[in-house]
């Protein structure tokens, strides 16, 4: 049997190359304990050179534009690759915030009330207020690491924040306060709840990513009744979605104790400080026995022949 070399796939094209590269060499070497790994920098919207679909399966950490919207997956379904993760179709979705909320509201999971709408037909603050209240969250409906994401309070406020928005698609959400959690799901099956607490009140771009900026709590202190339900929940949006092998829920859990999907995301930050290694470390796994866990439905796929579009 062919034992299959593991293709780290990290940098790409988006915004997110930064993230995606620290998130990539992480897992290489803790995927390097348990398998033959190569580390692919990726710089083109492109499979790289030197990658064999016959002998690689792959591991990617790309995040955001092409590497987590179903372009590389498509790349790598045309060439009978394998690799971890959600396929194209449900790539191509989850990175749509909006189709998503569509997707698992209509499995039962519980949704905040949003607009969304292109750059080139940004709406009156005014009749947004209207609608969705004066306590708002502009972000791109598209992208991931929470960028481009404004905290708004009333009409005019959301009216500076919609002059910057020049490209792309965006979406508005009414804003829920309460507690944010993230949930791991590996093979279908959640792991830990983690609480977020940002020390600005707001998990943005420079929270996530500066030290010491952001308190995690893992696991989150909700009690046994509300950790089951936002755990039924996240294998309820990820199987509505039709993701595979793994992924990260965000919920926002108001005050009366609803918790409200926030997306879902298919190839979250991997870092050993990032939130689905915090969840599976509530569940017993370590870095690189979570990174194995993630891999091996892929490994399988390798070795039974099945085809990656089909598996």
């Amino acid at each position: 049997m062919t034992r299959p070399v593991i293709a780290v796939f990290a940098g790409g094209t988006s915004a997110e190359h930064e993230v995606s590269t620290a998130s990539g060499t992480a897992c290489a070497l803790a995927l390097a304990r348990s398998f033959p790994t190569r580390l692919f920098p990726i710089t083109a919207d492109a499979l790289p050179p030197g990658f064999d679909p016959a002998r690689h399966v792959v591991f990617s950490t790309l995040h955001g534009t092409f590497g987590e919207d179903g372009g590389m997956q498509r790349l790598l379904d045309g060439a009978g690759a394998h690799y971890g993760g959600c396929d194209a179709p449900s790539s191509a979705l989850t990175i749509d915030k909006s189709a998503t909320k569509r997707r698992v509201a209509a499995a039962g999971v519980a949704v905040v009330e949003d607009l969304v709408f292109p750059a080139s037909g940004r709406p009156e603050p005014a009749d947004v207020v209207r609608r969705l209240g004066p306590r708002l969250v502009l972000k791109p409906n598209n992208e991931g690491s929470s960028v481009g994401l404004h905290m708004v309070d009333g009409p005019a406020e959301l009216a500076t924040a919609l002059a910057a928005v020049t490209s792309g698609q965006w979406i508005i959400e009414r804003r829920v306060d309460g507690r944010e959690v993230s949930v791991g799901v590996l093979r279908g099956k959640a792991m830990g709840v983690v609480e977020i607490r940002p020390h600005s009140g707001v998990y943005d771009y420079a929270s996530k990513y500066t030290k010491g900026m952001t308190e995690y709590l893992a696991p989150a202190p909700l009690g046994d009744a509300l950790t089951a339900t936002v755990k039924a929940a996240a294998e309820a949006a990820f199987a509505a979605c039709g993701c595979r092998d793994y992924g990260r829920v965000d919920f926002m859990i108001s005050s009366s104790g609803q918790p409200f999907l926030l997306e879902i995301n298919p190839l979250p930050g991997m870092k050993e400080t990032s939130l689905l290694p915090k969840s599976a470390h509530c569940a017993g796994l370590d870095f690189t026995a979570l990174v194995r866990e993630m891999i091996l439905p892929a490994v399988e796929r390798f070795h039974s022949g099945a085809a990656s579009s089909h598996s």
